[in-house]
């Protein structure tokens, strides 16, 4: 029997795999014309030559405002992300193959899995403000500060604002970004983003809810967090329709968020130990702890025992630094090692994960789960928890603060027939990107005074997340006259 998603005709990986774009409005085949590319391969030369493709080269990874060229940073992991999610495409497509899971699965099918990963993996972190997951955290709490104190013709903002439209700003999501920015804001053709395939733009989407819908405590790993603003819901319900996800995460998903756990967990102590914040003394004695606390793998995967073995391989060979040889080949064993559990989390659930029933991730009740959770773990307590990082980051949070202040308080007028907005502001507003602001203007037509508002918020958070962590703090440098 053919696995069927959860809906009432059910869906298949042709479905899965749409190549319909929001232009063309319906699936596209190659029909023997000299572009003999496939859709998904259309879709990441449109990625790797746009300007926001190239802006991840100067965001945080792990480093904020990291002078070395060692360390990782948003281009590098996506580049990571979306090697390891091809990868496992192809691991997991040959096995769809191979155990005839699916009747109608075919080769095309893996190859064209393989391509919308790789590009998923290359976008999924597109939307991402600058200074990393701490700038999406001091957005969110410069709104959950200010939304309540800003007025508008003489209301307050939260007033003023819908609960979901409140509840997008307080729960503002890279994620959710990505997928905005993709759709809306990058300015190809017309108004309609990159115009990317419906199946790359479902892979990218983790949490398929709205601001209403988040249940972070939730069983269904999928309510987490928010997934597309508001705005943006028109063209999700669109996608997951062309789909036929109809609620679910696409199975792809799970593969995607599986290579972006891999890449970030392995590249963060490898980017600790170069910094001198993990030693390989205590990350031997951490891993041997989880040794004697949790069953090993049947594939015989030691991870203590592994990074001791390369560090005798490393005497042995005479290597310069054995500390620095051990700890990076063992890198490159574990995400084997991982990239191994992940496709058996995907196919051993197929069944579920297909239907839409799988509430988990792919490493969830797994040995490789234990591991994860201890490198995020050591990761958190040996670098994010550490005054070295907390003091870039208040530097990065007055930044931050000073230019939502500055920007949301120029947009909350802009566009405003009853007043002119002040000298200054019109200033900031001309800084934002005209295209940014040909959108606003397309996407504002038509609708109420409370969705415009929302949308000017919007325009201010599009251009503060399109800036990369040179031009925020340059721009707050010269904004506020200082050397930092």
């Amino acid at each position: 029997m053919i696995p069927r998603l959860r809906g009432s005709d059910g869906v298949n990986w042709e479905q899965l795999l749409s190549t319909q774009r929001y232009r063309t409005g319906k699936n596209v085949k190659n029909n023997g014309k000299s572009d003999l590319r496939s859709e998904f391969e259309k879709d990441y030369h449109r990625i790797i030559g746009s300007a926001s493709f190239r802006r991840l080269q100067d965001k945080t990874q792990v480093f904020p405002l990291d002078k070395s060229d060692f360390i990782r940073t948003r281009l590098t992991h996506s580049l990571e992300v979306s090697s390891f999610a091809k990868s496992l495409g192809q691991n997991i497509g040959e096995n769809i193959l191979t155990y005839k899971k699916d009747p109608s699965f075919t080769v095309q099918m893996k190859e064209d899995i393989c391509n919308v990963l790789q590009c998923a993996g290359l976008i999924h972190d597109i939307g991402n403000p600058p200074f990393g997951h701490f700038g999406e955290d001091a957005i969110r709490e410069w709104f959950r500060d200010h939304l309540h104190t800003l007025e508008y013709h003489g209301r307050s903002l939260d007033e003023i604002l819908t609960r979901q439209m409140r509840e997008d700003l307080y729960h503002f999501e890279g994620n959710a970004q990505a997928f905005r920015l993709v759709t809306k804001l990058h300015y190809l053709v017309d108004d309609r983003g990159m115009n990317l395939t419906y199946a790359l733009l479902n892979t990218i989407v983790k949490y398929p809810v709205t601001s209403l819908d988040i249940e972070p405590k939730s069983r269904d790993i999928k309510k987490h967090k928010l997934g597309f603003y508001h705005a943006d819901e028109e063209i999700f319900r669109e996608v997951e329709t062309a789909t036929g996800t109809n609620g679910s995460r696409h199975p792809l998903t799970f593969i995607l968020e599986a290579a972006d756990d891999i890449a970030y967990k392995t590249a963060d102590i490898e980017d600790a130990f170069v910094k001198g914040f993990v030693s390989y003394a205590k990350l031997y004695r951490e891993l041997q702890e989880m040794e004697t606390l949790y069953a090993q793998p049947r594939s015989g995967f030691r991870p203590a025992a592994k990074l001791k073995e390369l560090y005798g391989r490393a005497e042995d060979m005479h290597v310069e630094d054995p500390e620095e040889y051990a700890v990076k080949n063992w890198i490159v064993r574990v995400q084997g090692f991982l990239i191994n559990c992940a496709t058996y989390g995907f196919t051993s659930n197929y069944d579920a994960i297909m239907n839409g029933t799988y509430p988990y991730d792919l490493f969830h009740g797994t040995f490789a789960e234990r591991l994860m959770d201890l490198l995020g773990d050591l990761a958190f307590r040996e670098v994010f928890a550490t005054e070295t990082i907390y003091r870039m980051e208040v530097s990065e949070s007055v930044m931050i603060n000073y230019l939502m202040d500055r920007f949301i308080g120029a947009v909350i007028g802009y566009d405003d027939k009853e007043q002119e907005l002040g000298t200054i502001d019109r200033r900031l507003v001309s800084f934002i990107s005209s295209n940014y602001k040909r959108s606003y203007h397309f996407h504002a037509q038509g609708k109420s005074e409370a969705e415009k508002l929302y949308l000017r918020l919007l325009l201010a958070t599009d251009y503060i997340c399109g800036m990369t962590d040179s031009y925020a703090r340059r721009l707050y440098q010269e904004l506020t006259a200082s050397v930092y």
